[in-house]
């Protein structure tokens, strides 16, 4: 497989030119009808004057202690509920959060040493917890059926809506452990709710939280620490005037979006670490970003404003799934929902004063703005980048034992995988554990697709070789609209189900998500 596959090939190879895809160079009229204008989703606009920007101090989320350790792991304890935040000046905004703070507490792993956590959920509604990245037995993955919670919201009926098929074989405990082996490198992870047909309106509430996980290879390159290491999680919302957050919502606490929304949630209040265009003040000296694109829809396309001089002023050493093997010199970097992009900045290369800005260039206005770091006098402590930061197994597509493709597009009244909406204890595929294999991911719209248990490595895109942010290991794509990414994966140590899905919430409640199963 040579990952170099034109659109047409790739279009034609899932199926999708019953609905004109295939045609000639240039999108069918079909396909015009089907694509929105610019960027997916829709702009729901606050009912409330947006606040000053650059006024707010970044905050960085609490990095949560174990409540006991043994021998071999390290025991955790968080609990969902709601809670009051002044996310804006002069207004309180309730969040659904972990430890009822938005974003919740961090969390911190050693590599190859087991984390166990322990959710528990006082919400409305029952969560699912989903390690986003981790490589995780099946009943730890946090299937969007296995919830946790009271028995607050009655979820009996709801089996009966569509796209909902299924939802009678919910299980919902008081409290439920969570066993992470942490049989994996060192990388930016993140945690987050994944309950069926609601993962949307919760994350946007606020049920979202970092989780690093770290090894002794990236602690032997010197990397910022300490208060220059900065996890960024930046997500878009809006709110209501009473300063809630703002989501369409269908009546009476049925799953799923209003129909107006349905290609995504936009915000119009960028927040970082849940303060909106908030200032870092930094020293003359490197910083690493741990970038992630939190928001439920919104795609960024991340800049420093002003570029030093020379340029090249986001130096990539990590994707999804840890360290690349060379750090890698950017003027931008594209986040879809949900992937991260690990950087460093010198911030030497500014003179004293300077006011950078952290632009979003696919955003105008407000939203084209997401903070600002002030440029200190105090100097930096040496460190030097290293030319080389790992070695990176890479995947032959040529030993592939199968090659699967993988449908993304809208149905008459949600969104499909391979033409069918989600239904629980379905698999669309059985690939073996340690066995090489190619998925073919092809859409109309931008989808963002997410793979769980194993990280994946880009081949291609259609018409040629990866792009400039698929470097390393992935767990999420952006596949661009009448597109298709080839992708090379091997899944291991864990037989059961798993998720394929897309991450745009919308889409995702609204049926764009599927099962594997992973075989001995």
């Amino acid at each position: 497989m040579s990952g170099r596959l034109t659109r047409r090939q790739l279009l034609r190879a899932g199926g999708v030119t019953a609905l004109g895809l295939g045609a000639a160079a240039g999108l069918p009229p079909l396909m015009n009808r089907l694509l929105p204008g610019g960027e997916p989703g829709r702009l729901l606009r606050s009912a409330l004057p947006l606040p000053a920007r650059y006024t707010a101090e970044l905050p960085v989320p609490a990095v949560l202690e174990p409540v006991r350790s043994d021998a071999g792991a390290d025991y955790y304890e968080i609990t969902a509920r709601r809670a009051t935040a002044r996310l804006l000046p002069g207004h309180d905004t309730e969040v659904w959060g972990y430890q009822g703070t938005f974003p919740g507490p961090t969390v911190e792993s050693r590599s190859g040493r087991r984390t166990v956590i322990t959710h528990r959920s006082e919400l409305p509604r029952p969560t699912a917890v989903h390690l986003h990245g981790g490589h995780t037995p099946h009943d730890s993955d946090g299937y969007p059926l296995d919830l946790v919670g009271t028995a607050h919201h009655d979820m009996a009926g709801m089996g009966d809506m569509p796209g909902m098929e299924g939802m009678e074989g919910a299980t919902v405990l008081a409290q439920r452990a969570y066993t992470y082996p942490m049989a994996q490198r060192a990388a930016t992870l993140w945690y987050h709710d994944h309950t069926m047909g609601f993962t949307g309106p919760q994350v946007y509430r606020g049920l979202a939280g970092f989780h690093l996980v770290r090894d002794e290879e990236e602690t032997a390159l010197g990397l910022p620490r300490g208060p220059r290491e900065l996890p960024l999680m930046i997500a878009d919302r809006s709110f209501a005037a009473d300063g809630s957050f703002a989501y369409p919502e269908l009546p009476g606490g049925a799953p799923g979006v209003r129909d107006a929304y349905m290609n995504g949630v936009l915000g119009d209040v960028m927040l970082v670490n849940g303060a909106p265009w908030p200032l870092a003040r930094v020293d003359r000296a490197w910083y690493r970003l741990r970038l992630l694109n939190a928001s439920n829809a919104r795609r960024l396309r991340l800049a420093l404003d002003p570029q030093p001089s020379g340029g090249g002023a986001l130096v990539q050493i990590g994707s999804d799934g840890g360290l690349l093997e060379r750090p890698l010199r950017h003027d931008r970097v594209d986040l879809a929902p949900a992937e991260r992009c690990d950087v460093l900045v010198d911030f030497s290369r500014y003179p004293a004063g300077t006011r950078v800005r952290l632009l979003n260039r696919l955003g105008d206005g407000s939203i084209g703005e997401v903070m600002a770091f002030e440029v200190g006098s105090a100097a930096g402590d040496g460190f030097r980048l290293p030319e080389k930061l790992s070695t990176v197994e890479r995947l032959d597509p040529a030993k592939a034992v199968n090659t699967r493709t993988f449908v993304f597009q809208k149905g008459k009244q949600h969104w499909t995988i391979n033409g069918e909406e989600y239904r629980p204890g379905r698999s669309l595929a059985a690939p073996r554990l340690g066995q090489i294999e190619v998925w073919r991911f092809v859409t109309d719209f931008h989808h963002p697709v997410h793979l769980h248990l194993d990280p994946f490595q880009v081949l291609g895109r259609a018409g040629g070789g990866p792009g400039a942010n698929d470097a390393g290991w992935k767990d999420t794509v952006d596949v661009l609209p009448a597109q298709g990414v080839e992708v090379a994966v091997r899944f291991t140590d864990y037989a059961g189900r798993f998720l394929l899905h897309c991450h745009n919430l919308e889409h995702e409640d609204m049926a764009m998500m599927a099962e594997f199963t992973t075989t001995e």
